[in-house]
């Protein structure tokens, strides 16, 4: 068979004072805060380094880590907040989530060999994570979350970390997403998506699915070939589910680039996973598909080769 056109349209998604939340729940799942005087181990002038940032699961909990090369920064915080804006730049960051995280560490530096700004997880709570910001001493972290819950902060050592428990006491079921295998798609061996699992929230484990399409892959499934094909579309405003019908209104510019295989190759399996759902409608963000009416499939033009 031979190899199909080349792909235009790729896009690799990869992404103060202690504060703390206390929650009884967390506290009988995580130690106690050391009673560790940070504010003796490092000076405003001497920034710590930052070298490594990881999260993972564990009964009841995210946790993520924050892992120094150096004394443990001095000012240390994490709040929710609306929107995640780039320290330095003001801009916004994007990162996909029902909840938004932000943590400052401070005084301290970047990891300078970090090559993926924005991570994807497949964890309960934690979506992705993203470095927001490196600017005059003060590292910031953007945390996209399931659903805003109570988290606890706070440091140990050997070697110094801040870890941040974020509570994940509610249900979820295993829901698939479907990327584009590039080692398949490179030899024309269909089917060019693969199925990856991901924890959804129900009722909305539609809603979730295409929510954690549109984070992307994680880091090992992208070692693995495995890619998000965007076609310029920036995520999705609005999932209806109606008499067998699905429809998704996407956000951006959405456009095949001339592209055989778009960001539609994988909404589709993603969401007819669900008994509720026999046809996919997609949108683009003016509001247009092919065949809004009828028991069939569609896109809008601007993903048409």
């Amino acid at each position: 068979m031979s190899a199909p056109r080349s792909l235009l349209a790729l896009a690799v998604v990869g992404v103060t004072a202690l504060q703390v939340v206390p929650t009884a729940a967390l506290a009988k799942q995580t130690p106690p805060t050391p009673p560790t005087a940070v504010s003796q181990q490092t000076h405003p002038w001497r920034p710590t380094r930052l070298v490594d940032v990881r999260a993972a699961h564990r009964p009841g909990l995210d946790r993520i880590v924050f892992e120094f090369r150096g004394p443990l920064p001095t000012e240390l915080s994490a709040r929710y907040v609306g929107k995640l804006i780039a320290d330095g730049s003001g801009r916004p960051v994007s990162l996909v989530g029902n909840a938004f995280l932000q943590v400052r560490l401070s005084p301290a530096q970047g990891i300078r060999t970090h090559q993926d700004a924005k991570q994807t997880y497949a964890l309960p709570g934690v979506i992705q994570l993203a470095r927001i910001g490196d600017f005059e001493g003060v590292v910031t972290y953007g945390v996209g979350l399931a659903r805003r819950t109570p988290y606890r902060m706070y440091t140990l050592t050997h070697p110094n970390r801040v870890v941040i428990d974020i509570g994940t006491q509610y249900r979820t079921v295993n829901v698939r997403d479907y990327f584009l295998n590039m080692p398949r798609y490179r030899m024309g061996q269909r089917p060019y998506t693969t199925a990856v699992q991901r924890p959804a929230i129900p009722p909305a484990t539609a809603y979730g699915a295409l929510q954690r399409l549109f984070a992307g892959p994680t880091k090992a499934e992208r070692t693995a070939g495995l890619r998000l094909v965007t076609s310029q579309a920036t995520g999705f405003s609005k999932l209806t589910v109606r008499h067998g019908v699905a429809r998704v209104y996407l956000t951006g510019d959405c456009d095949s680039r001339g592209s055989t295989y778009t960001v539609a190759d994988q909404i589709f399996p993603t969401l007819k996973q669900f008994r509720s759902i026999r046809w996919v409608k997609i949108y683009d963000a003016d509001g247009r598909t092919e065949r809004p009416t009828g028991r069939t499939d569609s896109i809008p033009p601007s993903l048409e080769p």
